[in-house]
């Protein structure tokens, strides 16, 4: 039996594809470690996400606590139970779902899985500064790494 040069070439090729996927590519988790508690929803980003992020629940607009390095989560706490729509936007990353309406049970949290991308845009002079967010009374929302 013979072996053609384009054969080899082609198992080589596929294994080299498939040691670049499964080596390469990271895995988010689709259910937390622990339970989220009730009144608490968490955005878990499919990659880190360096901010400033910016919150909007229920058509206020949310302080959100982050670091200079970013995070890969972004939770929320101090919610009532009931429906609430949100918003989320950066100028650095776009995010899927970047809106949507989250129905809060109870007896426990919510925990979003969020597909994250990188926007790289070239902007030239510096942007209007934000005006600081009112936040609503109680609610809570930190970028963790």
């Amino acid at each position: 039996m013979k072996f053609h040069p384009v054969l080899s070439a082609l198992v080589l090729l596929g294994a080299a594809m498939s040691a670049a996927l499964f080596m390469g590519c990271s895995k988010v988790p689709l259910t937390p470690k622990h339970p989220i508690p009730a009144g608490s929803v968490v955005f878990r980003f499919t990659r880190p996400v360096r901010g400033p992020v910016e919150l909007t629940l229920d058509g206020a607009r949310i302080p959100v606590q982050q670091t200079a390095k970013g995070g890969i989560s972004l939770q929320v706490q101090g919610l009532s139970t009931g429906k609430h729509r949100f918003f989320l936007t950066s100028q650095r990353e776009t995010f899927s779902p970047d809106q949507g309406e989250l129905d809060l049970p109870a007896d426990k949290g919510i925990y979003q899985v969020t597909l994250t991308q990188r926007l790289d845009a070239v902007l030239y002079g510096k942007p209007d500064p934000l005006p600081t967010a009112e936040g609503l009374p109680g609610v809570t929302a930190t970028l963790h790494k």
